[in-house]
């Protein structure tokens, strides 16, 4: 029996991560494949073009691995896997990897292609448009803030300047407002350009 056959029996020919059953190929799941069907997924062409060219993910398409990632095929878990790592900095998805399990060899498996490796190291501390902030930039904040144990509200398009960020909590940042230092939630500013 040919891997492609092999898959659509395995599949019940529809595509392993999203369910389509439509322009189905065989993906030989990187970095080795001996071109069995345990290293290989179905794919419909919409998984197969974002797999292979992670700027042109639709997150959306990918709440789908939200049942996929169960699947008892390591082939299947593995690409559930690198797409939930490729798109962890959705809460979403951060909440799906968080939850799934890979035992010792798949998860080898899932980690050689070197998905989400960087991620892993570093916090990225994002402002409510989706910029990187870094130590040293201004943000304005985009609301009124109620400053705790202060006494004074922080009105909205007050500046921050010189900002330091809270290396254990990509959420938090903290920077001087009123001559009192303070930290600041990321969701309620705006990097300053």
């Amino acid at each position: 029996m040919s891997t492609e056959k092999e898959l659509q029996t395995r599949s019940e020919s529809k595509c392993e991560l999203c369910s389509a059953t439509e322009a189905l190929n065989v993906y030989e799941v990187p970095p080795t494949s001996d071109g069995s069907a345990n290293e290989a997924v179905l794919l419909c062409e919409t998984c197969l073009e974002q797999v292979e060219n992670p700027e042109k993910i639709d997150l959306h398409h990918w709440h789908c691995l939200n049942d996929s990632m169960w699947s008892q095929v390591p082939a299947v878990q593995v690409m559930a896997w690198r797409m939930l790592t490729r798109l962890s900095s959705e809460g979403w998805a951060q909440d799906l990897l968080d939850m799934l399990y890979l035992d010792e060899e798949t998860l080898t498996w899932a980690q050689a292609a070197g998905e989400g490796a960087n991620e892993e190291d570093t916090v990225k501390h994002i402002d409510s448009n989706g910029a990187v902030l870094q130590a040293g930039d201004t943000v304005t904040l985009i609301k009124d803030l109620n400053v705790k144990g202060g006494g004074f509200t922080a009105k909205r398009g007050t500046a921050v300047r010189g900002i330091s960020l809270v290396s254990d909590n990509p959420e938090h940042i903290e920077g001087k407002i009123s001559g009192q230092q303070i930290v600041i939630l990321t969701k309620f500013v705006k990097k300053s350009t």
